[in-house]
């Protein structure tokens, strides 16, 4: 992007996919894709309607053999039969024969350079030589063109999407499974593509780690227009999740891009039913439309973070905030007191509550909430531990009439920062703060503060976790807190929300992380009851990560960096990981849950749950 102080969607060419364009001045486009077995024509096309009357500009749709691939044929004339001309969208994995094939009867085809003509990583350790490297690419090259050639007469669109852990030998054997490596797969198709002159391409890099796929969209983002590429990106956090872990965890890796302007079109992964994405991607999507002419922000360039690489920004430790230690969770007590609050529901227990102008921790110590000017002028201020509350407007203001207090505020060593932001694109606005603290090498803790107005909590989710997600992707805030004047929100719900944040930003874990695909025609169980059982049972296990995948296609690899799969291998049969290693192949459906208890056990890594 130009410009970190102003919102702005970020230049793309315009992509026609039956005939509702995607990119340029388009608005973003909203998409989900079918759970249903495409062979299952009548099912697929009743969740299809059902989808595109909730708001879906596209459709995907699972295509895993070439039954599938014909069934397309039948779907669409129904469709249209029936007055429905949503453009539809084929998914393809390892075989190139089933593009070609669904691309007569649908408006997009959806590749993964990972698997295409390439094959997925077994992890063989070969070192390729430039010529080597090179001639796989030529290979690759000769085997597209003609596919190309094919869009450009049937004038369907295709979409290159890459997925974190689906790379191919020859791109993990030069980049390892990084950002860089993720980039260049895609880079490598879209070379061919432009020198094709086949414009018609949207792009996508996705992964269940926000990090991962904030950084590696950004990357690719920024390597197009290296080589005058501006094609549409397609934005979604794979593997997400159910419930308010998938919500928070989408808003946050979507919203991080969003608000600097990256994405065209969005798919919000929910391991629901598809219809439950459509609304979430559409509140996410609007959200961003009230940065859209925000009052001015001015920040120092030379201080920007470098948005390619995780670093949390330097601080000095407070109490335990700042330097090393974990971001921590404020509580708004409102107008209630800590003895109320406490015993606190749910093992998620606040570090710290404020309540008016005092910050208390769980043993009832106070410590005062100032002002800039009750810092400055009252001595009786200074040598006391104490927290200062401002924004970037007023801070800037009085630096502007009283600038001996920059000198002051850095020699104190018993000083945090709450900031808030009453800008219409509070990420802008409380980064460039971020970027004033270091012009000024002032290395006090900051917590974020965001005050809102919401009476659903889902909203709450999505607004809060859309704001600060990408601050703390960065870096940026060693700990959160959030108001809401609504009381249709709990205490409980919003300092959950809290946790939830951090959790999704990858910079605090305090639960077990569950990795789970949103299912497609390629799930052969009920991965939805099966995420819910999985849940129940390991929730406690908060030290791992767990994948719950629903098919072998995309199990292994989108696991990204999971601790232990439960992934689908057949009908009513399940492989079980350790990482991204098989270790128990085609267990009975019904006694996978035990089995996999079985092998944490085994690996020292199972702990009883608490009474």
């Amino acid at each position: 992007m130009k410009d970190l102080t102003r919102y702005q969607r970020q230049e793309t060419v315009e992509v026609n996919i039956g005939g509702v364009p995607v990119g340029s001045s388009q608005p973003i486009r909203i998409q989900t894709m079918t759970d249903t077995n495409t062979t299952d024509t009548d099912a697929t096309i009743e969740q299809i309607i059902r989808v595109v009357k909730a708001g879906a500009d596209y459709v995907r749709v699972t295509v895993k053999g070439l039954s599938d691939a014909e069934s397309l044929k039948v779907i669409k004339k129904e469709l249209v039969d029936r007055g429905y001309n949503t453009p539809l969208i084929a998914d393809i994995h390892f075989n190139p024969k089933l593009a070609e094939v669904a691309a007569q009867y649908v408006s997009k085809v959806r590749i993964n350079p990972g698997n295409f003509y390439d094959k997925r990583a077994q992890f063989k350790n070969k070192i390729y030589t430039d010529e080597e490297y090179k001639q796989e690419l030529d290979i690759i090259e000769k085997q597209f063109v003609p596919f190309i050639k094919m869009l450009k007469e049937t004038k369907t669109a295709m979409r290159i999407g890459a997925n974190h852990g689906s790379l191919s030998d020859r791109v993990m054997s030069r980049y390892g499974d990084t950002p860089a490596g993720i980039a260049e797969s895609v880079m490598e198709f879209l070379r061919i593509c432009k020198k094709e002159d086949f414009n018609n391409v949207v792009v996508s890099i996705k992964s269940s780690n926000t990090r991962v796929m904030v950084y590696t969209v950004r990357l690719l983002n920024f390597k197009m227009r290296l080589e005058n590429m501006k094609f549409p990106i397609h934005l979604g956090v794979t593997e997400a999740g159910e419930g308010e872990d998938g919500r928070i965890k989408s808003a946050v890796g979507v919203g991080a891009l969003l608000s600097d302007g990256i994405g065209d079109t969005v798919r919000i992964s929910l391991t629901e039913a598809p219809i439950n994405e459509i609304p979430v991607a559409l509140k996410l999507v609007n959200h961003f439309k009230r940065y859209q002419n925000h009052e001015p922000i001015s920040a120092p360039m030379i201080a920007q973070t470098n948005p390619f690489e995780y670093e949390r920004r330097d601080t000095r430790p407070v109490l335990n905030m700042g330097g090393q230690e974990l971001p921590v969770v404020i509580a708004d007590l409102g107008d209630r007191t800590l003895r109320e609050m406490i015993p606190i529901r749910g093992k998620l227990v606040p570090d710290y509550f404020i309540s008016g102008n005092k910050i208390l921790d769980i043993e009832g110590e106070e410590y005062p909430v100032i002002t800039l000017e009750e810092y400055l002028f009252e001595s009786t201020r200074w040598g006391r531990m104490k927290f200062i509350r401002t924004n970037k407007a007023e801070f800037d203001r009085f630096m502007d009439m009283h600038p001996e207090i920059i000198m002051k505020l850095k020699q104190t060593r018993k000083t945090v920062l709450i900031l808030e932001s009453y800008n219409a694109n509070p990420m802008a606005e409380l980064r460039a703060f971020f970027m004033s603290l270091e012009t000024h090498i002032w290395k006090v803790p900051v917590i974020l503060y965001r005050r809102y107005n919401e009476s659903r909590l889902e909203d709450l989710q999505i607004t809060a976790s859309a704001d600060l997600g990408g601050l703390l992707i960065d870096g940026y805030g060693d700990g959160i807190c959030l108001s809401n004047d609504n009381e249709n929100i709990t205490f409980t719900e919003l300092k959950d929300l809290s946790f939830g944040i951090l959790q999704a930003s990858r910079m605090r874990v305090t639960k077990t992380e569950f990795v789970s695909c949103p299912g497609c025609g390629r799930t052969l169980f009920n991965l939805q009851e099966t995420t819910r059982a999985v849940k129940a049972h390991f929730k406690h296990l908060d030290h791992l990560k767990i994948g719950i995948m629903g098919c072998v296609v995309n199990g292994p690899g989108e696991m990204g960096d999971v601790d232990y799969g439960f992934v689908g291998a057949g009908n009513n049969k399940v492989n079980l990981y350790k990482g991204l290693k098989p270790i128990k192949r085609h267990i009975p459906y019904e006694n996978a849950v035990e089995e996999l208890e079985q092998l944490i056990r085994e690996n020292g890594d199972w702990k009883d749950p608490e009474d």
